[in-house]
């Protein structure tokens, strides 16, 4: 997953009228980062869990034998450094850079 760089890596205050102005309502829109932020969270995880699999040895069967990779630990720094999901799915979400679709209301006969 590529992350923007422009992204901060601490909290904003935002203002709610700038969060709810494309939806009309700002539980959509919390709906919608929780969602967005919860795929950016499952990626950066798979993605960590990919690049330190290579590191690991079928025979690492001790827990008392650790060794410090190098590699390693600059690989795990580069994720801790990384901004939030949230904070990053709420920059895509002010940048109009998500595609969602609202459910439609269930229709009485």
């Amino acid at each position: 997953m590529e992350i923007k760089k422009n992204i901060p890596n601490n909290t904003i205050t935002r203002k709610l009228v700038d969060l709810d102005r494309e939806t009309g309502n700002i539980y959509e829109t919390v709906n919608i980062l929780a969602r967005r932020a919860n795929q950016i969270s499952t990626e950066l995880k798979t993605e960590l869990n990919r690049k330190l699999a290579d590191f690991s040895s079928p025979t690492d069967t001790s827990m008392e034998e650790t060794f410090e990779n190098r590699e390693q630990i600059e690989i795990s720094r580069y994720y801790e450094r990384l901004p939030k999901p949230t904070i990053i799915a709420t920059e895509e979400f002010l940048d109009h850079e998500l595609q969602y679709r609202m459910a439609e209301p269930a229709k009485k006969e």
